[in-house]
């Protein structure tokens, strides 16, 4: 069987719970047909770099899969009549990646720099510069 990385975009106006149902469907039809899932991911909403069927939003998951080329035809058919998926892109790939994907670790990164942010107080206590510094460094 061949692997595939599979990423879809859903409407900005269902749930994230109907995504997961969606997910769960797309999951079944993979299976049905002799595949398997090996992880999924759910992205969040996220900002489009255009607009796509008047949607500026939209919400990703990501899913890696181990099924024959049938099943992912099938897969796709089924995305397309879907009103709720506004688009599709699905890669065949050597191997799948182990661990999180390159936009969960950026996420999680995200996090720790944003938690350190937290300690460091309100802006009054942070070292002023004073002008005659400033002035120097930009001469």
């Amino acid at each position: 069987m061949a692997l595939y990385e599979h990423v879809f975009m859903a409407r900005p106006d269902v749930s994230p719970q109907q995504v997961e149902v969606l997910t769960e469907q797309f999951k079944g039809v993979i299976v049905a047909n002799g595949g398997a899932v090996a992880k999924t991911e759910y992205w969040g909403l996220k900002n489009l770099a255009y607009r796509l069927r008047k949607n500026r939003k939209a919400h990703f998951t990501l899913m890696n899969i181990d099924a024959p080329s049938a099943a992912v035809v099938e897969m796709e058919r089924q995305m397309r009549i879907n009103e709720d998926v506004v688009r599709h892109l699905t890669v065949r790939v050597e191997a799948l990646e182990d661990g999180p994907s390159a936009m969960m670790r950026k996420r999680e990164e995200s996090e720790r720099d944003r938690e350190g942010r937290e300690g460091r107080g309100p802006r009054g206590d942070r070292p002023r510069r004073d002008a005659a510094s400033h002035e120097e460094g930009t001469a």
